[in-house]
């Protein structure tokens, strides 16, 4: 069975990192409802939601992915950018612990989960402010003997890949090419984000399904057209916090 490992909002999550949206007021309730809304969306796709307990002390750690990256022959533990998420993966790890081997990045090694796309078995790792060279060579050493290539992919005037490109299908990739070069990302099909939806690019592939936040019209257009199932979510509270739709789960089978 598909686990989602999830985890509930901080009370704080007003105080959260930001990188390129200016910071608003997070109705926390709100934040939470959209986020029981979300897990109840995984659940009716199938997964079993592994959701941890909220952390108040970490304003970001609702947004779980940016803690871990889990295979199927191990879960890796990362060191994220930000100074003040490092706290967030000690819980992750322990709960992680019951369901794969760990590994873990060092310094001066930085990786953000929402910098991976996994493909097959290429890790494609953006370049961003949140994941280094030092990490990705880190990620390559751990996982060269499970047979995996690691690519590092520049990204720009975005947070991580994942805000510019996800996978939508098993051969198809949705993406904003003014945020990253295709080119760098393999041999896929493309869906282009409708130009008025920059941050359209973030998408949940669940099985068959994409889950996809419900105020990018166009682009959710452009994905059904190419007969893809999607299913539409409101996270409209937690992107005040730059959060995607992929941020708030680690899904991998259990």
């Amino acid at each position: 069975m598909l686990v989602a490992l999830t985890r509930e909002v901080s009370p704080n999550i007003g105080q959260c990192e930001l990188t390129y949206k200016q910071r608003e007021t997070i109705d926390v309730d709100i934040a939470r409802d959209q986020h029981n809304q979300y897990m109840e969306c995984l659940a009716g796709l199938g997964c079993r939601i592994h959701c941890l307990p909220a952390e108040p002390l970490l304003p970001d750690s609702v947004f779980i992915e940016d803690t871990c990256i889990v295979l199927d022959e191990l879960a890796i533990i990362t060191r994220p950018g930000a100074e003040s998420r490092r706290a967030e993966t000690s819980s992750v790890a322990k709960a992680l612990e019951t369901y794969r081997n760990l590994v873990f990045i060092e310094a001066p090694g930085t990786i953000d989960g929402g910098d991976v796309i996994r493909i097959g078995k290429t890790l494609f790792v953006g370049l961003s402010s949140r994941s280094n060279r030092a990490g990705i060579e880190q990620l390559r050493n751990l996982l060269d003997a499970f047979g995996y290539k690691v690519k590092g992919v520049p990204i720009r005037d975005c947070l991580h890949l994942k805000s510019a490109a996800c996978q939508v299908a098993s051969d198809t990739l949705l993406i904003n090419r003014a945020r990253v070069d295709a080119d760098h990302l393999g041999r896929m099909k493309l869906i282009d984000v409708d130009p008025s939806e920059p941050s359209g690019a973030n998408a949940l592939l669940v099985g068959g399904t994409v889950v996809y936040p419900h105020e990018f019209n166009g682009t959710r257009k452009r994905i059904e057209d190419s007969g893809i199932e999607v299913r539409v979510v409101d996270i409209s509270e937690l992107r005040k916090a730059e959060a995607g739709i992929t941020c708030c789960s680690v899904l991998f089978d259990g």
